[in-house]
């Protein structure tokens, strides 16, 4: 049992809140509907299968009483708790994406609970796969937790499922206990998360939050304001086939010549060599063919000078190879991926400070560390909606040793409502 606080002026209140049967329930349902993306297709959502997610979760909405429950033709559900309260409050917005990576598979997805777990090796019944604490030493802290694992065959789909979970069981307590003041919350389940396209068609103006979180998290603690600069290159190589029995002295291998350009890059600046605060030129795909290849980089940095560098590396590397062997033999195109939510958030400190304060009233150590790549809040920070990230209690995100606590989400549930009523103590202090 997890202890909400309640902020009334100087004073703090303690209120249990037991959410994990509620959340439970919820989890169990939701990671058995497949819904996988896919970054091939290009259809809104990008599967259909997410449709059969988004139509239970309408309906879930519907029948808790929620106000303007929307599912647009995107694949877009937006829905209304009402406030409890007269008091100028910002309309606060909680998301979670439907989605599940296309990495590995999503489907037939059959669920694991290991009550009061031991802290031992977890078998996975599908498979050879194991979990353990020696492989996943964080998995010692969890003793005693209520943990839910796959089955080794499939991913558990806990990222983001548990966030959906998380924001209903959250809201559903909040309709059940209207004496708790709180201000007008705004709901999105959103498409397409993990193949880079949530917030594509996201109609922020409809949406009508002022801020918002999601809850797309890890481990205990985690709040996310900061991520990477993000721009994609294109660097082509030009070629010129013939017959390679005839090829001396005309055939130009454009393979070849790829190769050459990135092993003139320094080795050093990639992603399995860098962590922390440490940017990255990352090749992610080779395509084309002998006359025109390309190479597909990402270009990662948590400030946009260095990110800029990175492309300058990129251009630089392609003069010199010009120098070599005539302008014509190839080009570098960068375009702008998303930029570090930091700039958009910090004007909106509160958004932070509440949600630290709130997990420190629960007895939870903020994990406030920069994320190493991006989220739908990063792009809807820059379209207007200051949105960081909390967490969840999943690991090993993507893949069959996925697992969460469901005890953490308990604890994550318990912030939202925490922060849904310092939003009100903000407003009234201000007053």
């Amino acid at each position: 049992m997890i202890a909400a606080v309640i902020f009334l002026h100087d004073e703090v209140f303690i209120m249990a809140i037991s959410l994990k049967e509620p959340l439970l329930a919820r989890l169990l349902r939701y990671v058995k509907i497949h819904t996988t993306s896919d970054a091939k297709s290009d259809t809104v959502p990008s599967t259909p299968q997410q449709w059969d997610l988004l139509h239970l979760l309408r309906d879930e909405l519907t029948a808790m009483g929620l106000a303007d429950v929307t599912l647009d033709d995107k694949g877009y559900l937006f829905a209304t708790l009402p406030a409890t309260t007269d008091r100028a409050v910002p309309v606060l917005g909680l998301l979670a994406h439907v989605d599940t990576a296309p990495d590995f598979s999503g489907e037939n997805v059959r669920p694991q609970v290991i009550e009061n777990y031991d802290g031992g090796v977890i078998d996975l019944a599908g498979s050879e796969l194991t979990l353990s604490p020696r492989a996943f030493p964080h998995l010692r802290e969890l003793r005693g937790h209520t943990l839910v694992t796959t089955d080794g065959t499939t991913l558990l789909g806990a990222d983001d499922k548990s966030g959906i979970a998380i924001i209903l069981s959250a809201v559903e307590y909040l309709q059940a206990h209207p004496e708790i003041a709180h201000g007008k919350i705004r709901i999105a389940f959103t498409p397409d998360e993990e193949i880079g396209r949530g917030p594509h068609h996201f109609d922020v103006a409809a949406f009508g939050a002022d801020v918002a979180y999601t809850l797309d998290g890890s481990v205990l603690g985690e709040l996310q304001y900061e991520n990477f600069n993000a721009d994609e290159a294109t660097v082509t190589l030009y070629g010129r086939s013939v017959h390679p029995g005839t090829a001396k002295d005309v055939m130009i291998n454009g393979w070849a010549r790829a190769c050459e350009f990135q092993s003139r890059l320094p080795a050093h600046k990639t992603p399995e060599t860098s962590s922390g605060r440490e940017g990255f030129i990352f090749l992610r795909k080779i395509e084309g063919s002998l006359e025109a290849c390309r190479l597909l980089y990402a270009l990662r940095s948590f400030t946009r000078e260095e990110l800029a560098a990175w492309g300058k590396m990129l251009t630089d590397t392609m003069s010199a190879m010009q120098r070599d062997y005539g302008e014509g033999c190839g080009k570098v195109e960068i375009h702008e991926h998303y930029r570090n939510m930091r700039e958009r958030v910090e004007p909106h400190r509160y958004l932070i400070d509440i949600a630290e304060s709130v997990m420190r009233a629960q007895g939870i150590t903020p994990v406030i560390e920069p994320i190493r790549g991006g989220t739908d809040g990063a792009r809807l920070s820059f379209m207007g909606l200051p949105t960081p990230n909390l967490f969840t209690g999943g690991e090993n995100f993507h893949g069959p040793l996925e697992f969460i606590s469901l005890d953490v989400m308990e604890q994550a549930a318990n912030v939202v409502i925490g922060i849904a009523q310092a939003f009100v103590e903000r407003a009234e202090v201000s007053a």
